[in-house]
């Protein structure tokens, strides 16, 4: 008799489904904001990603990976709002998965404080899109690899 082997549970189990739908933004949109705003002032990016900026993450980014943030929804909410921040932008390596489901988790925690001085929102694309939309992206890039991101670089 053949014995069938359980797939391991995805990361995300562990913890509740987000009750927001995830909003995009879109690179364009957020390219601008480095033009018209401040990073990590007005407005903050996140990869989510797990290896910490392999093949580069976009320029101000902080990193918080996806399986961590859930549990510190509280205390991302304590500083973003401390701080004046009114937009969290998150990203992963195409914004198909991690990246919002984090920006939807924090939204829910946004919403259940009644704050609506901060949204929560994804990268559209993530940053295989940024990277891949050409030299005025790769330029706001650091650490910038060409060599991972002609292997594909890292998914969602």
């Amino acid at each position: 008799m053949a014995t069938t082997e359980q797939k391991p549970a995805p990361w995300h189990a562990a913890f509740p489904a987000p009750v927001s739908k995830a909003t995009f933004v879109t690179r364009e949109e957020t390219r601008k904001l480095f033009e018209a705003k401040t990073a990590g002032k007005d407005f903050i990016l996140v990869d989510v990603r797990r290896t910490d900026f392999e093949g580069g993450t976009i320029k101000h980014s902080i990193n918080l990976p996806a399986h961590s943030l859930y549990p510190t929804r509280e205390a991302i909410y304590n500083l973003l709002h401390g701080a004046g921040v009114s937009l969290a932008i998150f990203y992963c390596g195409s914004s198909n998965g991690r990246g919002p489901r984090a920006s939807a988790w924090l939204q829910d925690y946004i919403n259940e404080k009644g704050d609506e001085t901060i949204k929560s929102v994804a990268l559209e694309g993530g940053i295989k899109g940024w990277v891949g939309a050409g030299e005025e992206y790769v330029q706001l890039v650091e650490g910038y690899e060409a060599e991972v991101w002609a292997k594909g670089g890292e998914g969602c």
